[in-house]
Formats: structure tokens, C-alpha cells, sequence
């Protein structure tokens, strides 16, 4: 397996821990229980965590109504093209 392979297989499988995060916060918060901190929720997201903490919140519908966690999502979701866009061409 190449390295850009490989390089691409991390990417979804951090973007699947932040979505499941992102069910998991929502789950907690529905029962009163601990609960992930807001910080590390969007750190996730602009750490190449984009897509999944867009998608988290819109399937879950967390944290959807936050202005800043929009913001952080699309920032995220940029930062995410970026990075797909420099690994498909840019990585030759």
C-alpha cells in the first residue's frame, strides 16, 4: 500500500472518530452524563476533523445552533479540501 494511500485512510479514519464523537457528546448529554469539553470538539474540527464534525452535527443535530461551532465546521471543511486537494495533486 502507498504511502498516499495510507496518508488518505488516516484522514477518514479521524474524520469517523470525530463523527462518532460528536454522537457520543450527544448521547451524554441526553442522558446528564460527562460530557466532551466544547474545546476539545473544536479543536477535532479544525484539526483536519472537518467533515466529520459537520456531518456529526447535522446527523446528530449537536450543537447546531452554537454560531461558532458553524464557523469552526466550515472552517474545518476547508481546511479538510485543502488537504485532500494537496494529497490527490499536488503529492505526486
Amino acid at each position: 500500500m502507498s504511502t498516499k494511500a495510507v496518508v488518505f485512510l488516516l484522514f477518514v479514519l479521524w474524520n469517523s472518530l470525530v463523527f462518532a464523537g460528536y454522537g457520543l457528546d450527544k448521547r451524554r448529554a441526553r442522558r446528564g452524563s460527562w460530557r466532551i469539553s466544547e474545546k476539545t470538539l473544536l479543536l477535532e474540527s479544525l484539526f483536519l476533523g472537518g467533515i466529520g464534525a459537520f456531518l456529526g452535527g447535522k446527523v446528530f443535530r449537536h450543537k447546531t445552533r452554537n454560531r461558532y461551532f458553524r464557523l469552526v465546521w466550515y472552517l474545518g471543511l476547508l481546511g479538510d479540501i485543502a488537504f485532500l486537494y494537496w494529497l490527490v495533486w499536488l503529492w505526486r
